[in-house]
């Protein structure tokens, strides 16, 4: 079996910390009328957008739910068919706080792809600045085959469960013959398990269903917040209809004209930059396992990685994985570096470890995962990471290939090279043809797009950032000198409150600011 690509997805650490104690079934289990709200009209389609009328003029049903408000939105399982087939999508409102005062709807994506945007939206408290929460109703949706929007699956539990911890460096040349299989495999269950929706999960389709979202919001614009992969799905939303663009912010950018082979790398010396961060941190608690100094730990880092692949780890709990395998290691260490807030939970995890127990990195790992600590997973985002990657990006199935984009990242990324290089292996075996391809967006026509770098984000390299700043027609960059996954609402009130600034007031933040 082979890896995944790691996750595109915004505060993943800090989100599920905000989350705990609410309950995902509970939360959408009607319970009486919704509270009274804002009423609104259906907008009228788009151009380009014909055969669409009776998905653009629908009215939202919309039911109590634990505090928030929630409604399904129906949208044809493919937009050249609009006659055939329907699924529905699952919304979340949390009403503004301030509904005399209100300025609209709020849509958030946080990314993935496979991220639970019904999720996210409940955090509303967290995820928005006050004046934002205030002012406008903030609303999630889960993106077609994701969690309640009829999910793909393409694994059991125990599929999954062995796909994630399997090894994902192959050292030589059998390794690479069995990662291959086990990448092809995967690609097979999902053409045999995940039904006619696996070919319509494209970020094009997830931008299409958010538009008849808008229009059913009864909103002439779309108003959003984009992080991470939830850059890429407002890029494209915006390609596809500038006209429609509101007050769009874009956090922690994915590049679409980036490709497969691009990301893999960006990616790989992204974590890196982030882990010798990290290194420092434990350097810095005087008490790090792996060494003191930064090179020290990074060397220690790999050996253990090379000991775990040699000689998995035990730990307690969850029996259905049985010990630490360096697929799972690598997942915890990965999570940490998403939230420099876990940077101290990651040096106790290496210290249980380096002393022969993988119970907490595999904890981490779990967290990563969206696993439930006794087995099983609260979400299938291991499995539409690649549902619709695969539909967005050609990528070779050849092994001699990604043998050599190994060796080659492994020069940059000494730590992270080998295992992104491999991870997106699965694509070349995929049953549907690619539906998209590279390219630059511009959004000709559209308001300006305020987009967010991190200079030391593990998983959307700041670089990513610019070159789409400068590709859009009209747009703003806010560059954050930190740590960490994406950068609004984390940690930095320059950030927060240009922010704020955009979507208050309709204040845009100067183009170069750096905070």
């Amino acid at each position: 079996m082979t890896p995944r690509r790691l996750a595109l997805v915004a505060g993943a650490v800090a989100v599920s910390t905000a989350l705990a104690g609410c309950s995902v079934v509970d939360g959408l289990r009607g319970q009486g009328s919704a509270r009274p709200s804002v009423s609104v009209s259906p907008q009228s389609p788009p151009p380009g957008t014909q055969g669409l009328d009776r998905f653009y003029s629908q009215q939202l049903a919309w039911t109590g739910c634990s505090g928030a408000e929630c409604a399904q939105l129906t949208v044809p399982v493919d937009y050249a068919q609009p006659t055939g087939a329907t699924i529905e999508i699952s919304v979340l409102r949390v009403p503004a706080k301030k509904s005399g005062q209100r300025l609209g709807s709020l849509v958030v994506n946080p990314g993935g792809p496979g991220g639970s945007g019904v999720d996210y939206a409940r955090a509303a408290d967290f995820i928005v600045g006050k004046d934002v929460r205030n002012r406008y109703d903030v609303v999630g949706f889960d993106p077609r085959g994701v969690a309640r929007s009829s999910p793909i699956d393409c694994l059991s539990d125990a599929g999954l469960d062995a796909f994630l911890g399997a090894d994902p460096t192959p050292d030589d040349a059998a390794e690479e013959q069995q990662f291959s299989a086990g990448a092809a495999g995967f690609a097979a269950s999902c053409a045999k398990n995940a039904g006619p929706l696996l070919a319509h999960v494209s970020t094009e389709d997830a931008a299409r269903d958010m538009d008849v979202l808008r229009a059913a919001l009864g909103e002439e614009k779309l108003t959003y917040l984009g992080k991470s992969y939830g850059t890429y799905l407002g890029a494209t939303y915006a390609e596809l209809f500038p006209q429609q663009v509101g007050r769009f912010v874009l956090d922690g950018v994915v590049a679409p004209d980036l490709t497969s082979a691009e990301i893999n790398l960006g990616q790989a010396e992204g974590f890196e930059r982030a882990t010798r961060a990290w290194a420092q941190y434990c350097v810095s608690e005087g008490d790090c396992p792996l060494g003191d100094s930064v090179d020290s730990v990074m060397e220690g880092l790999r050996g253990f990685l090379a000991d775990v692949d040699a000689s998995p780890l035990p730990k307690t709990g969850d029996g259905s994985v049985p010990a630490l395998t360096e697929g799972w290691a690598s997942l915890g260490i990965a999570a940490a570096m998403y939230d420099q807030g876990a940077w101290r939970t990651l040096v106790d995890a290496m210290t249980d470890a380096v002393d022969g127990d993988g119970t907490a990195l595999m904890q981490l790992a779990d967290q990563y995962a969206d696993r439930n600590p006794g087995g099983g997973y609260a979400g299938n985002i291991m499995e539409v990471i690649y549902a619709v990657n695969c539909l967005d990006k050609p990528e070779s199935d050849s092994v001699p290939e990604h043998q050599a984009l190994a060796d080659a990242a492994a020069e940059k990324a000494p730590t992270w090279g080998r295992y992104l290089a491999w991870s997106s292996l699965p694509c070349g075996s995929w049953p549907f043809e690619p539906t998209n391809e590279p390219h630059e967006i511009r959004a000709e026509g559209a308001e300006p797009i305020v987009v967010i770098g991190t200079t030391r984000d593990p998983a959307t390299p700041y670089e990513w950032s610019v070159r789409l700043r400068d590709q859009l027609a009209k747009a703003s960059l806010i560059s954050f000198d930190g740590d960490g996954h994406t950068a609004y609402t984390r940690s930095n009130s320059c950030v927060d409150d240009a922010v704020d600034g955009w979507y208050v007031d309709g204040k845009l933040p100067k183009d170069g600011l750096r905070c």
